[in-house]
């Protein structure tokens, strides 16, 4: 078990996970809406275990420019989820570049793959983050 997370077993073998307070968790995701703990947005943002980043300028996928992943990279994540709206959309090759030069690992997926999959490593206790398109 990591220091992240708590598995708590119940009657019938069924478990729950539960996170500190202190972590940003995914709690659900809709077109044009994420929300992420008690707090909901619109617009896009940037998620990790103890960072948020909220207002984060790219709406779209196409928007997305080297000075936009600035944030995420900054956070010096392992792995970085972009999550590109409602369906997946590749960024420029040059964007691509930008992350491997930073011998970060990445995954581009849609938005709501990207929640799953950010609150999934998050409890795992990976050193995760998420730039997640609102769209």
């Amino acid at each position: 078990m990591t220091a992240t997370a708590r598995i708590q077993y119940v009657i019938g073998m069924k478990f729950t996970l539960d996170h500190p307070a202190t972590l940003h968790v995914v709690r659900g995701y809709a077109p044009g809406l994420i929300r992420i703990g008690d707090r909901e947005f619109a617009r896009s943002v940037i998620v990790s275990a103890r960072t948020l980043i909220d207002d984060w300028r790219p709406q779209r996928a196409i928007d997305l420019t080297a000075a936009d992943l600035e944030p995420a990279l900054a956070l010096q994540p392992e792995v970085l989820l972009l999550g590109s709206g409602t369906r997946q959309v590749f960024p420029a090759p040059d964007l691509l570049a930008q992350l491997y030069a930073a011998r970060i690992g990445f995954e581009v997926m849609d938005t709501g793959a990207a929640c799953r999959t950010y609150n999934v490593l998050v409890a795992e206790g990976r050193e995760v983050a998420a730039a997640l398109i609102i769209a």
